[in-house]
């Protein structure tokens, strides 16, 4: 058993058709990576082999437990032999969810302390069986979690998380409750102290133009979320608002995060302000999931200009988050 205080994060490739392998090979290749944590690559030789080639730079791994050196944790799934790149493929989610299920059995099994997966295809997720409407469900599923749950969006200044998520512009209004902003607001600032910010300053956004204007345009500010925000700060929480949500990012620097009401209300201003080092995270788990918060970028495969901004980003934030749970836990 391993004495090294260092936190233990399991990485996967992401999707094989995208460009998850070349910048998990290029975050590797940096010192800092396997100097800041004890490295699980859920993946197979082939794979790590194809990604090296995708980076022009090797991955160098052990198949035993080596200080300083990632370790392979073969997946055990039966590959296709090649995998058709820059395509949502069934071939590709099955592969990718298969990393995946084993980088959540060593989590459930307190072997890892975090884990960070390069971008996956929805579209190839679902074409593989995934029924959820997307990773998160998914790894509710899997974990078995019984907490509030939500998909947070980082940058190095600004947080921010949604009340509702992966669902039709038609159902957010009903998806708009006491409780669910309670619980997201409740799971940012925890999340936020987990961290390492002491104190988190929260804004929270209105659901309507000009945040209903008085009951003009809606009843939600009014009867939803101002008294949400109200009974947050009884409970000691710093939350303000709410604030219309098409200038409280202007005033971003008076909050450590933001909650939004929706998907696009918040996605579009975060990645306006840092596209390249944005990161998403699985809040509310028993273990902190973090991945770059774009996508596969097709479009860039084979072409060894993928930014890794992001994916760096997404590791460092894992193994702030794991060293300080594992820390708690001991």
């Amino acid at each position: 058993m391993t004495t090294s205080v260092l936190p233990r994060v399991a990485i996967t490739l992401g999707d094989p058709a995208g460009i998850g392998p070349e910048l998990v090979a290029k975050l590797l290749a940096d010192p800092r990576t396997t100097e800041s944590a004890e490295i699980v690559l859920i993946s197979d030789e082939r794979e790590l082999a194809d990604a090296g080639t995708d980076a022009g730079t090797p991955i160098e791994y052990s198949l035993e437990a080596k200080p300083g050196v990632p370790r392979l944790h073969d997946n055990g799934a039966a590959r296709p032999g090649t995998f058709e790149r820059r395509k949502a493929t069934e071939a590709g989610g099955t592969w990718a969810m298969s990393n995946l299920r084993v980088a959540l059995d060593l989590a459930g099994a307190g072997e890892v302390d975090a884990i960070l997966f390069a971008p996956l295809n929805k579209s190839s997720l679902h074409l593989a069986g995934m029924r959820e409407l997307d990773e998160l469900r998914w790894f509710e599923t899997i974990l078995g979690a019984e907490a509030y749950t939500c998909e947070l969006n980082v940058l190095p200044s600004l947080w921010t998380a949604r009340v509702t998520s992966h669902v039709s512009v038609a159902e957010v209004a009903a998806g708009i409750t006491r409780e669910n902003v309670l619980g997201a607001a409740k799971l940012l600032d925890t999340v936020l102290r987990e961290s390492g910010i002491e104190a988190p300053r929260l804004g929270v956004c209105a659901l309507n133009p000009h945040a209903g204007e008085n009951g003009r345009f809606g009843r939600h500010e009014i009867e939803v979320i101002s008294p949400a925000v109200e009974e947050l700060r009884a409970g000691g929480i710093d939350a303000a608002g709410p604030f219309p949500s098409d200038t409280i990012f202007l005033r971003r620097e008076e909050f450590d995060g933001i909650l939004t009401m929706y998907h696009d209300q918040g996605q579009i201003a975060m990645k306006l302000i840092g596209f390249d080092g944005g990161v998403t995270m699985a809040g509310g788990l028993r273990v902190p999931i973090c991945t770059p918060a774009h996508g596969t970028a097709f479009d860039l495969v084979g072409k060894r200009s993928a930014n890794t901004g992001s994916i760096r980003n997404a590791f460092n934030l894992a193994t702030r988050i794991g060293t300080r749970r594992r820390a708690a836990q001991a």
